[in-house]
Parts: C-alpha cells; structure tokens; sequence
C-alpha cells in the first residue's frame, strides 16, 4: 500500500535491503527513468563521521523527455532535478523503505502553470515504479 508525505510517496516491503535497490533500479528502468546519480549516505556518514546508521540510499532519477519538456518551459529547473527516490532500512519494523518525492509538490515550487502536466505524467510513473515493487516476487 503506497503511503503519502506533503512531499512524497512510499512504500513498505518486507524485502532485503540490497535485492530491493536493485529491483528499484529495474522498476524505475522500465517506466523509462534513468538513474543519474546514486548517494550511499550510510557509506558516507561511516567514512566521514565514523558513524554507522541503517542502510539508506538515494537514486536520482531522471526521465530524458518530460525533464527536456520542464527545462524548456523553465530553464532554472534544474536546480530541482532530479526526482529523488530513496531506499532506507526501517530497522526498528525490520522492513525496506522506498519512497519518491512528489514532483507535483517540488515542481508546483517554480509556480509554472506549464509546468503542472509533466509533473502529474512523472509522479503518475513514479507512483507506477512504488506498485511494480509492491507487486513483484
């Protein structure tokens, strides 16, 4: 069952960590998503803070065509690309974390009514990738 913040989507799986970003990279592969970066943040935390927290990443996701749409219509926007999906270990209920933020919420930001169709075509994929890995073996 997906889940919602002011800022996002999620979901909650009783899957391992590591099988479940890489089904996430798979589900965002097949709603046309390519991922741009990928941050490690407990990797990060444990070599620059020497501090060991739960696994957590972020996959920076981008769609080629809808963020060439959203770059015509603002230029700037590139300060909020791009869409970022996280997979998190929720050790106190032993289960994985994903979640997407909300392009809506963070395009609805630029306050560019040119804006609003693409953002709902990428949270309506985005929210496809969260129900692909609810529904997958």
């Amino acid at each position: 069952m997906t889940n919602a913040t002011t800022y996002g989507l999620s979901i909650s799986l009783d899957r391992p960590f590591d099988a479940t970003v890489e089904a996430t990279r798979a589900a965002l592969a097949a709603e046309g998503f390519g991922v741009l970066m990928e941050a490690d943040l407990r990797a990060t935390f444990r070599k620059k803070l020497n501090v060991d927290t739960p696994p957590y990443v972020i996959l920076g996701a981008c769609s080629p065509p809808h963020a060439l749409e959203a770059l015509q219509a603002d230029p700037d926007l590139g300060l909020l690309l791009p869409c970022n999906v996280i997979v998190r270990r929720d050790q106190a209920a032993g289960r994985t974390v994903v979640a997407a933020i909300d392009p809506v919420v963070v395009l609805g930001v630029a306050a560019n009514p040119a804006l609003h169709p693409v953002a709902l075509v990428i949270r309506e994929r985005l929210a496809r990738v969260l129900a692909a890995l609810e529904t997958a073996p």
